[in-house]
């Protein structure tokens, strides 16, 4: 028999929820929102059937292989390259969601290449999957590749929605945190999303809240090398709750960032999130730190990785007086 009070506590919560989604649409904020969620469909719509080919760019533009020269770049690109060359050619690797392609990233990498990163490449793969899985086994075929053309080991990572989820199975099951530096995740369901259960199979089941792909995901990572950034919006509608798009994980290195007044689709135009992803990405060392001062640190002030908070725990308790 079912715990009535388990049942009043969830239609509670599913209140409270739907009581500050409407708060957030029926905000200015959200209504500007709004407005660019709907003009953004519409255009992408229209931009669809372009990304349905696959992405045939490898390495920098034919332009810049014999480059030996850098006055006719723009302030930019020129200020990337002359600053840190291994971020301006570290590949940069965008993973679309779920009926999509790569015709999403459009303006991102756009915005991309024009900061001087050399190296944007998408992973098109079928909306009619059925495993979250054999498409995080695409990704690491692509990753592989993409190192071996280029002679970086390890890539940095964009994931949208779903591609969020792809990413981080790769990541985080795959032993991919040996390729990837750094995941950053747009509106993904790290949690999972109860709106999963409103398509009755295929590939959403597995984003449903509890389900044995997202009961994989958080299982121990003990170790994992990848950084994670993961944007949320007040204003995605697919996420429910919202704060399920962020990454909640004792063992992982991650930063949430929250945003306001952005849709679901919206989020891969914002200026914000293009903003914060170029500044992140042209400002790491290798080993994940960043080293220019007003860049948000995804480390320790010491410079250290930060220690598991599990293993922070463990030694806080011992060290406590009896």
């Amino acid at each position: 028999m079912r715990d009535p009070r388990r049942a009043l506590a969830q239609l509670s919560a599913a209140g409270r929820s739907t009581r500050r989604g409407l708060r957030a649409v029926c905000s200015p904020a959200g209504l500007r929102g709004a407005g660019t969620e709907l003009a953004w469909i519409t255009a992408h719509l229209a931009l669809y059937p372009l990304g349905m080919g696959a992405d045939k760019v490898r390495g920098p533009a034919r332009e810049d292989q014999g480059r030996f020269t850098l006055g006719d770049l723009p302030p930019l690109q020129r200020g990337l390259l002359m600053g840190d060359v291994v971020a301006a050619g570290t590949p940069i690797l965008l993973v679309h969601g779920l009926v999509d392609n790569r015709s999403i990233f459009t303006l991102l990498r756009r915005a991309l290449r024009r900061r001087g990163f050399g190296r944007v490449i998408t992973l098109n793969y079928s909306p009619l999957t059925q495993d979250i899985r054999s498409v995080s086994a695409l990704l690491s075929e692509l990753v592989e590749q993409t190192c071996e053309e280029t002679g970086y080991e390890r890539v940095h990572v964009v994931g949208h929605s779903l591609g969020g989820v792809v990413a981080r199975y790769y990541v985080q099951r795959m032993g991919g945190d040996a390729r990837v530096h750094t995941l950053c995740t747009l509106g993904t369901p790290h949690s999972g999303t109860h709106a999963a259960k409103l398509w009755p199979g295929g590939v959403v089941r597995q984003l449903r809240p509890g389900s044995d792909l997202m009961q994989e995901l958080a299982a121990p990572a003990p170790g994992c090398r990848t950084r994670f950034v993961a944007f949320w919006s007040d204003l995605d509608q697919l996420i429910v709750p919202q704060r399920a798009a962020a990454i909640d994980h004792p063992d992982l290195q991650a930063r949430n960032v929250a945003l306001r007044g952005v849709g679901h689709m919206s989020l891969p135009i914002s200026g914000q999130v293009v903003h914060e992803i170029a500044t992140l990405l042209a400002h790491l060392d290798e080993d994940g730190r960043t080293h220019t001062a007003g860049v948000t640190t995804l480390t320790t002030p010491a410079g250290l990785a930060p220690e598991p908070p599990r293993a922070r725990a463990r030694r806080a308790s011992a060290s406590a007086p009896a």
